[in-house]
């Protein structure tokens, strides 16, 4: 959407554009904002409903505001796709590190019976053969 705006599009063809493209509520939201301003709409009534959606929340405060106030939201706009960018990194980055963390549980449920196996019980057994050897003799 920002793209779009900063390229010259209105906020009607820019939704229109951005709504064909995601599909979805939101997809369609933006679809249903783009029509009703093509019939004549108050804009800020139609960006108002528009961020009636959780997901558009942000988005359709700005362009209700760009639209009463006659600023481009342009900048706000790509503030906004920059925030969504940098939560979206933040998420796939935990999750990453959450993917890390539980890949430990069964490398040791692997590693420690093995090193069990071949390191401890093989001395266990040699000191237990010396004691009770040499506890007979």
């Amino acid at each position: 959407m920002a793209a779009c705006l900063a390229a010259g599009a209105s906020p009607g063809e820019a939704a229109g554009a951005v709504g064909g493209c995601l599909g979805g509520t939101l997809g369609a939201a933006l679809i249903r904002a783009q029509a009703e301003l093509r019939l004549g709409g108050d804009p800020a009534e139609c960006w108002q409903r528009f961020g009636g959606l959780p997901a558009a929340r942000e988005m359709g405060r700005c362009l209700a505001r760009a639209s009463t106030t006659g600023v481009a939201p342009v900048a706000e706009m790509s503030r906004l796709a920059a925030d969504l960018r940098a939560a979206h990194g933040r998420t796939a980055l935990a999750g990453a590190r959450r993917a890390a963390v539980l890949a430990t549980a069964p490398l040791g449920l692997c590693f420690l019976p093995a090193f069990l196996l071949v390191g401890v019980v093989p001395v266990v057994i040699g000191l237990a053969g010396t004691v009770l050897g040499a506890g007979s003799g």
